[in-house]
């Protein structure tokens, strides 16, 4: 029998090994070699400005709608009784343990339009929180979510709640704090309303009166 040696030349290209370490790049991870690069080369500091710039306005409310929907129905039944129960430190009802892991999974999108109004990113900041609100009216009309049955109440109020953050957060007298660019505030479209969130009509109509 006949073996068959491969030459050097037939030999499989290796993948780039730069590309495949950044690519496995933890988030933190990837920050500090973003920093590191700057820091090394200063001349690059105004075309990262360009491109974070460009990735924060890079916002479509359908897009986030499908990942608030996909972050609330995707919380496990397993991990609200898991929290639920008697604790060394108190009794946890399951529909309290609901309500902490879903506000748990929403707050990272309320954190997002926060940032957005602190860099005055108005327009992007009213995207986002068209899609907050229409990824949990799309979970509270469509859901048959076991956790939600602990908490039905949680996507009305979350909503509510990502309308009042985009508004501008009250303090604890009540009192609405300002905002670096209220005058540039874009009006919550009543079009939206109509077309997307219909059932939520009056709702959202009470919390803009109040602003």
């Amino acid at each position: 029998m006949t073996i068959k040696i491969r030459s050097g030349k037939n030999k499989p290209a290796r993948s780039n090994s730069s590309r495949t370490l950044l690519e496995h790049l933890k988030p933190e991870q990837a920050a500090e070699v973003l920093r590191r690069m700057l820091k090394a080369r200063a001349d690059l500091a105004n075309e990262a400005e360009r491109i974070a710039k460009a990735v924060l306005t890079e916002v479509n409310f359908e897009d986030t709608a499908f990942e608030v929907e996909d972050a609330v129905t995707g919380v496990d039944i397993d991990d609200v009784y898991a929290r639920a129960g008697k604790h060394e430190w108190s009794y946890v009802e399951p529909g309290e343990a609901a309500l902490e892991i879903l506000d748990s999974v929403v707050e990272p999108f309320i954190e997002d339009i926060k940032r957005q109004i602190d860099l005055g990113l108005e327009a992007e900041a009213l995207e986002t929180c068209k899609g907050v609100v229409l990824g949990l009216y799309r979970v509270a009309q469509g859901s048959e979510d076991e956790v939600l049955r602990w908490a039905p109440e949680f996507p009305a109020e979350a909503a509510g709640h990502a309308i009042d953050v985009w508004l501008g957060e009250r303090n604890a007298g009540g009192k609405r704090l300002k905002r670096n660019s209220s005058r540039n505030r874009p009006i919550f479209p009543q079009a939206f309303v109509d077309q997307f969130v219909p059932q939520w009509s009056d709702m959202i109509a009470r919390i803009l009166r109040a602003k």
